[in-house]
């Protein structure tokens, strides 16, 4: 009787550790293929050093009027520290004199004003874009190189600071309120709508009667032929656009589309007023996320970068980044404490660049020939690292969690790899 009540036993054992066996080894194909833990293949190193440069040597397409440089993530020096290489090479060598960042229009213009001679620190311009990522040195650096420029600079070959963002409203409420006041314009309403005491819209009017007063006053400043009543226009629009995403901050599906498609607008918007100045092009910076071209949330839902390649198509040139290691300042919750965590991307060609020796490398895929390894390699699907402005516990053990599924040289006309990224400092 026990023999025989044994062998149903060692069956069913046996097949449970059949179907765990099974279960590890799809687990560990699924896993494999969704970037597992290591980092992954390497790109041809021999030709990869073959057709990378310096940063120092980065050429831009005759005709281009918006160059993107995206960041991997928003918590590494390194990437904030290219803003400043890159468009100091754009204003030397191509003479663009106009820098966008992802940051709200109004809180840029605070910036713009110190590049051009108002007081206060670099830190104190950088702290006013509001965002803690901005909060480091290298903003800062960035900022006070751009005022120094200024400072020789002949008259209409100065620098300007721009942002395509409508996430904050206090700079723009008091740029604009500024402007009511400059034209004449009746400003009692417009006074009503700030809370100075929380500082942000008051409890006075609900969302709609807020976007009736902006819609009014943005009308009358439109009729009235100055620059600086043009410029006042976009601080009511960018307000206007702040209540249309706050209604949607609930449904982050469609909230993501609409923002990037009024970032979009407002690049387009500046893109305009620089070439009335005659100039190069724009530089703008932001997330690789919202930069990139062929990007999307879902159907009918394009990413910033992607809606700018519908509209300029060869004239937006776009570089992408990646890192072979990150160790990346995030904040953990709500509670704006930070911690540094650290990430490997999978990308072949951020490993080849790291084993070449570089802690810096450019390639520009146009310039790779059809018949060099390397072209297909930059087409293949790869895992690349992508980390925002927060951490997950779950990154720790599904890497898949800060990587996106991606051909290289679908998304970026070109890329930058950094080694080794290391953290910014929050000031």
């Amino acid at each position: 009787m026990n023999k025989e009540n044994k062998r149903p036993r060692k069956h069913v054992i046996r097949t449970i550790l059949l179907i765990l066996a099974a279960g590890i080894l799809i687990s560990g194909i699924i896993f494999s293929h969704f970037g597992g833990f290591g980092t992954g293949p390497c790109a041809d190193t021999n030709e990869f050093a073959k057709y990378s440069a310096p940063i120092s040597e980065i050429t831009i397409p005759e005709d281009t009027r918006i160059i993107a440089l995206g960041e991997a993530t928003h918590g590494n020096a390194e990437f904030q520290q290219l803003k400043l290489d890159v468009f100091k090479l754009l204003v030397e060598k191509y003479g663009f004199r106009a820098f966008a960042l992802e940051g709200d229009f109004g809180s840029c213009e605070a910036v713009n004003r110190y590049i051009h001679g108002a007081d206060g620190s670099a830190a104190e311009a950088a702290a006013s874009i509001g965002f803690a990522i901005y909060r480091t040195r290298e903003m800062a650096d960035l900022i006070e190189w751009m005022r120094t420029y200024n400072r020789s600079a002949s008259e209409g070959d100065d620098i300007r600071f721009y942002g395509f963002d409508m996430q904050r409203q206090e700079y723009s409420y008091k740029f604009l309120a500024e402007s009511v006041r400059k034209f004449g314009i009746s400003g009692d309403d417009i006074d009503k709508l700030w809370d100075e005491e929380k500082n942000e819209f008051s409890d006075v009017y609900d969302p709609e009667q807020r976007a009736g007063i902006l819609e009014s006053v943005r009308q009358e400043l439109s009729r009235i032929n100055d620059p600086e009543a043009e410029k006042a226009v976009q601080f009511a629009e960018i307000l206007l656009q702040n209540i249309s995403l706050g209604k949607v901050i609930n449904d982050p599906g469609i909230g993501k589309a609409m923002r990037d498609r009024m970032m979009a607008e407002n690049t387009l918007w500046i893109l305009e007023q620089e070439e009335k100045r005659n100039s190069s092009g724009i530089f703008i910076t932001g997330h690789n996320g919202h930069l990139e071209q062929f990007g999307s949330y879902g159907p009918d839902a394009k990413v910033m970068g992607n809606l700018l390649a519908d509209e300029l198509g060869n004239a937006y040139f776009v570089i992408g980044t990646d890192f072979y290691k990150s160790s990346c300042n995030l904040p953990a919750g709500n509670d704006g404490k930070r911690s540094i965590h650290t990430f490997y991307s999978y990308d072949p060609l951020a490993k080849a660049s790291k084993k070449c020796g570089y802690e810096v490398s450019w390639l520009d895929f146009s310039k790779i020939p059809d018949d060099s390894p390397l072209k297909q390699q930059t087409l293949d699907y790869t895992w690349m690292g992508s980390l925002g402005d927060g951490f997950s516990p779950l990154m720790a053990v599904m890497p898949m969690t800060y990587r996106v599924w991606r051909s290289p040289a679908a998304v970026f006309d070109a890329m930058i790899f950094i080694a080794d990224a290391h953290p910014t400092v929050i000031r």
